[in-house]
């Protein structure tokens, strides 16, 4: 299993900035796919953004492509999600998610996803 914990949320007003991050416990996880996904008030958990083991191969859902970014940090085990020009659409909790595999690929199927964070609350005002 591994063990997730994100960071960085918060509000901000429409037009602004945020950066998530999410560390990740367990050496042998550093190199699992991984991904973020949102959970907003009444709806269903979305997936976000993805990225590949080695970083290479991402992937975003159509409402985030261009303002969202992906990356990671294997040596130090973390994944980062930095947002740009929010809109309050974009208000929800964030999850990071964890596959258990190495993949070349970045994975988008939230059933792919076993191990999960808390979360953490991004509100954004207009």
């Amino acid at each position: 299993q591994v063990q997730l914990v994100e960071s960085g949320g918060g509000l901000v007003q429409a037009g602004g900035s945020l950066r998530l991050s999410c560390a990740a416990s367990g050496r042998t996880s550093s190199n699992y796919a991984k991904a973020w996904f949102r959970q907003a008030p009444g709806k269903e958990r979305d997936f976000v953004a993805a990225i590949s083991s080695g970083g290479r191969s991402t992937a975003y859902a159509d409402s985030v492509k261009g303002r969202f970014t992906i990356s990671r940090d294997n040596a130090r085990n973390t994944v980062t999600l930095q947002m740009n020009s929010l809109e309050p659409e974009d208000t929800a909790v964030y999850y990071c998610a964890s596959t258990r595999y190495a993949s070349p690929r970045a994975i988008t199927e939230r059933v792919d996803y076993p191990d999960w964070g808390q979360g953490t609350q991004v509100t954004v005002s207009s």
